[in-house]
């Protein structure tokens, strides 16, 4: 009498055919994905005449150069919203993160005066956001308007990375925090020198969602900001997406019309930064993430 129990169909091995319909479909799934952003750093990479000869797209340039690369780079107005979006997205994440671990940190601690209150406050714009004419008349009479503080304040704190964060603290074993208060600590010192160092994972998600959300901005520019201090985004959006030249304020000129391989070069410069940063914070993705909703 055999005693072992029979495996679910699940479990078992493949066979051939289903491993090769399973191989095909990968490879078929990673063309698609990789493909389009391969031909559009190829496009960026060659030559004007080459892009007009291939009929606007190139697969794989024959002479590969960087010309578009310096004719966005030199101080144009491409050049000046690159330097924009970067310090937007640098000082706006650490100002958030900062607020957000603040707000949460007191959220998360029992006991404290109003918290109840301002929780409910907080979620409540989580259920019910502002509208966009309220927001952009709050904005206005608070002098923002053509400033780059109305691309930072209005969303300085997320409700969403809000509760992730105050549900991973309050994850945090309550007995480090009685210890550490027995031996004199202070709330800012505890939050630096215990909270801080545990919530690692969650601080890497959290920062890099804001760094996302900050790089890839072009809403409140289009409401809040001038042509002239607009973001990489929002530049991206009217040399590529809408096709309209824009006015060169920095260097005098009048409408500037980019050709193709330019409009692929500010494409790729606008991709390739969150491409470089998001496989060093991929692996606190499902610790950070995962943790803080579970315990929310």
């Amino acid at each position: 009498m055999s005693t072992t129990s029979a495996r679910p169909g699940w479990m078992e091995k493949p066979k051939p055919l289903t491993q090769a319909g399973k191989a095909i479909a990968l490879v078929v799934v990673v063309a698609l994905v990789c493909v389009p952003f391969l031909t559009i750093l190829s496009t960026s990479l060659a030559s004007q005449a080459e892009v007009v000869d291939n009929g606007g797209w190139v697969l794989w340039p024959q002479h590969p150069t960087l010309e578009a690369y310096r004719n966005i780079l030199d101080g144009g107005i491409v050049t000046h919203a690159l330097w924009v979006s970067i310090g937007v997205t640098v000082i706006g994440t650490a100002l958030s993160l900062a607020c957000t671990v603040i707000l949460a940190y007191a959220l998360s601690r029992p006991n404290v005066y109003g918290s109840k209150p301002i929780l409910l406050l907080v979620l409540f714009t989580f259920l019910f956001p502002p509208g966009m004419i309220p927001a952009f008349l709050v904005v206005k009479e608070l002098g923002m308007l053509d400033s780059y503080t109305s691309l930072i304040l209005p969303v300085l704190v997320n409700v969403f990375n809000l509760v992730v964060l105050r549900g991973f603290f309050q994850g945090i074993p309550e007995e480090m925090y009685e210890a550490a208060r027995l031996d004199g600590a202070s709330d800012l010192r505890i939050l630096w020198s215990i909270v801080l160092p545990l919530s690692k994972a969650a601080l890497a998600v959290v920062g890099l969602f804001y760094a996302v959300a900050y790089w890839n901005s072009w809403f409140y520019a289009s409401l809040y900001m001038e042509s002239g201090h607009w973001p990489l985004q929002q530049v991206l959006r009217t040399y590529v997406v809408a096709g309209e030249g824009l006015t060169d304020t920095t260097t005098g000129e009048g409408k500037v019309n980019a050709p193709q391989t330019v409009q692929m070069a500010v494409l790729v410069i606008a991709t390739v930064p969150i491409l470089v940063v998001y496989p060093f914070l991929q692996k606190y993705f499902t610790k950070g993430v995962l943790t803080g909703a579970i315990k929310s």
